[in-house]
């Protein structure tokens, strides 16, 4: 395992955070599914953490993410919806307004867990196993 260093410690923290499209409508295409990772990584990398894999399928996104101690879950959370939820209704706004009449993308409830009880291998694995989008 390889740790990460910070100013007066060492860690390894990582989450697996699902993200759900609001009333689970699969609205998650190739090309929004390509853009939530672009935006997802910048976002995490703004936050000093890293997103080290994602996928998704139609109506949700899985995402492993490796942040410091210092950085709370929900406000990373929080900000991770909240920006790519803005950009994604923006950039694919005739895709979106055709499944949503309110500014919305995803739901208001998300699913975290620590990735302390499997390795980030089986994780990792989990994920990239998820189904493929079909378009």
């Amino acid at each position: 395992m390889s740790y990460n260093k910070g100013y007066r410690c060492v860690y390894l923290l990582n989450i697996h955070l699902v993200l759900v499209t609001k009333y689970r409508r699969k609205i998650i295409n190739q090309a929004i599914l390509a853009r939530l990772k672009e935006i997802l990584g910048a976002t995490c990398d703004k936050w000093g953490s890293k997103l080290t894999d994602f996928n998704g399928e139609p109506d949700h996104v899985h995402l492993i993410i490796d942040f410091p101690p210092d950085v709370e879950i929900s406000k990373l959370v929080n900000n991770l919806k909240t920006v790519s939820s803005r950009l994604i209704r923006k950039e694919f706004a005739p895709a979106i307004n055709k499944v949503y009449s309110k500014p919305v993308f995803w739901t208001g409830a998300y699913f975290v867990a620590s990735c302390g009880g499997v390795t980030i291998e089986q994780v990792k694995k989990y994920v990239e196993n998820q189904a493929a989008i079909a378009d």
